[in-house]
């Protein structure tokens, strides 16, 4: 089943024109306003000014993805409030020490080298 913006990039690649890549980057910023519901950002793409065969790609794209079903998509918000943080497997936590590591060893060297730099200039050591 194919995803709303796969139809999308599917029209885009029929249609290599301007007015329709145009029209599809209309589209998508709607769809970013309508959380992902093309019949709503359809609606409030109804009153706007389109380049020139505007209409017809968003005609075939609502075509397509009411064939696949997936026009009218119902995604709710995104949550509110302080994230929620999962506890760290014993893997995680492992990869997590080996990270912290190594940018210590990268700091202590970066450290090093500034260090022996302007020694070379200033010859305080």
């Amino acid at each position: 089943m194919p995803s709303l913006y796969g139809i999308v990039a599917d029209v885009r690649r029929e249609h290599q024109d301007q007015a329709t890549s145009k029209t599809l980057d209309i589209l998508i910023k709607e769809l970013g306003h309508s959380r992902d519901n093309l019949r709503d950002a359809l609606a409030n793409l109804d009153g706007k000014q389109l380049p020139p065969k505007g209409k017809e790609v968003l005609g075939e794209v609502l075509a397509r993805a009411e064939r696949e079903g997936v026009d009218d998509l119902d995604y709710p918000p995104a949550p509110r409030g302080p994230a929620i943080y999962e506890p760290l497997e014993e893997g995680e936590a492992g990869i997590g020490a080996l990270l912290a590591i190594s940018s210590l060893v990268v700091f202590a060297l970066a450290v090093v080298a500034i260090v022996a730099g302007l020694n070379q200039h200033l010859h305080f050591i």
